[in-house]
């Protein structure tokens, strides 16, 4: 799977948190349609089925992003186990 950039995943987060406000707030046909399609793509985002699943993962994700710029790498790279750099 591609990893989201970690902007874009903040963003969507950002979009859907909005848009599942307005809607409980005051739920109309259009905000309706505008959860719909911020959980959509947040979804596809993060390979999920559900949104609690993407909500999951998206947090996993973002710890994993948090984790890898502590030590200094980028999520997807660093060496695998038994592996050796050549010089």
């Amino acid at each position: 799977m591609l990893l989201p950039a970690e902007k874009e995943l903040r963003t969507v987060l950002a979009r859907f948190a909005e848009a599942r406000f307005r809607h409980e707030l005051e739920p109309t046909d259009e905000s309706g349609r505008v959860l719909e399609d911020v959980s959509y793509t947040l979804c596809v985002m993060t390979g999920a089925r559900a949104v609690d699943q993407a909500l999951a993962t998206a947090d996993a994700l973002l710890e994993r992003l948090r984790t890898d710029r502590r030590h200094g790498t980028r999520a997807g790279e660093g060496k695998r186990a038994g592996e050796i750099l050549a010089a």
